[in-house]
């Protein structure tokens, strides 16, 4: 009997450590994970925010301390003893001057912080003082797209900006004459650069960013969109001047020719009819590679008029390399779930081996 009963606290004991240290792992490992923070501004529009956190939550812990404080005493104060008779403590019910008091209080708290709340956010949705530029942005199922109407310039998941300069986004979703998957809202947010910002079909949102200092930072999208909301990542990249006129350029040059047999037979593949369960397709159905001739015009994929000059691939989750693309042309889905038979996603094109290393070839000359 002694070492059932033994058995059965030492069970609870390891529950209870269990129930603490579980919750306690999960929330190290996701803080120690988060490759981006809004702790961590990089640009103006970030750092207001920030700045706005500090008082709010001092605020907030004063509050806390306060309300917490006020329950242990009342705890302590009023417990019940082995010589209570069994009477009520005195009631404050009813004590119109203490009521007025707890609901005046907290109003003008929330007051207090309202002001600088909506002041913040009117000054990252209007039109930044003096000269700044603007990007169109469209957030689809499952990756970003970005217009530079300034240059003429389509790209997709990399958003390259100039350092101290303000960027205007004006942002909507899946375009209904381009998409299957209309309807659904996104959330646009890099944190170092500033707060999140819905982005909803059939509306244009906007938002301002600006970076002090070229580097490469991580968004996401912040508004559940469905099976592969997870790997709807952005990549920022802030450059110097000098280094993004010279991205300009390059990104407003005509694809460039293959350079070799290999890249040349991809090149005709991109164009060919593949069989797949859902009807014939081809690359060149759904993405653009501009050769220079007639307007810049998207499809419904990413255009990849210059595909190799991304670091990153398929809503910025792949690093650019052959290794991960021969496996996305293998099967697509399998590396980002993905809904193609209903027009949401790239399909499995059953590609053979050699028809994978054309098209890889030819895509990694896309620079």
């Amino acid at each position: 009997m002694r070492d059932r009963t033994a058995t059965r606290a030492a069970t609870r004991r390891r529950m209870r450590v269990t129930t603490i240290l579980v919750p306690a792992l999960g929330l190290l490992l996701a803080a120690c994970t988060a490759p981006q923070s809004a702790l961590d501004p990089a640009g103006p529009y970030a750092q207001g925010p920030h700045d706005l956190i500090r008082p709010v939550f001092a605020i907030a812990l004063f509050v806390f301390i306060l309300v917490q404080g006020l329950i242990i005493y009342s705890v302590i104060k009023f417990r019940r003893r082995p010589d209570d008779d069994g009477s009520l403590p005195v009631q404050v019910h009813g004590n119109t001057r203490l009521e007025i008091f707890w609901t005046v209080i907290p109003a003008l708290i929330l007051a207090g912080i309202a002001v600088p709340t909506v002041q913040m956010i009117f000054s990252t949705m209007d039109e930044p003082d003096g000269d700044f530029m603007t990007v169109q942005v469209i957030g689809h199922r499952w990756w970003w797209e970005f217009y530079y109407e300034d240059f003429d310039i389509y790209t997709a998941n990399e958003l390259v900006i100039p350092v101290d300069t303000p960027v205007r986004l004006e942002m909507t979703a899946a375009d209904p004459g381009r998409d299957a998957d209309r309807g659904v809202i996104h959330s646009f947010w890099i944190p170092q650069w500033a707060g999140k910002q819905d982005v909803v079909p059939g509306q244009m949102t906007y938002l301002n960013i600006q970076a002090d200092e070229a580097d490469r930072y991580l968004g996401m999208c912040a508004e559940y969109c469905g099976l592969s909301h997870v790997n709807m990542r952005i990549r920022g990249e802030s450059m110097e001047q000098a280094d993004f006129d010279a991205w300009v350029e390059q990104q407003t040059a005509p694809a460039a020719e293959p350079g070799d047999d290999l890249a040349a037979q991809g090149a005709e593949l991109f164009g060919a009819q593949f069989d797949t369960d859902i009807g014939q397709r081809s690359c060149a159905a759904c993405h653009q590679v501009w050769n220079g001739e007639g307007a810049r015009a998207p499809s419904i994929g990413p255009d990849l008029t210059h595909f190799a000059s991304r670091e990153e691939f398929a809503g910025a989750i792949f690093e650019t390399n052959e290794e991960n693309l021969r496996e996305w042309l293998r099967d697509p889905p399998a590396m980002k779930p993905m809904q193609p038979q209903n027009g949401v996603g790239m399909p499995n094109l059953n590609l053979t081996d050699e028809e994978i290393d054309a098209l890889v070839a030819y895509l990694l000359a896309l620079e």
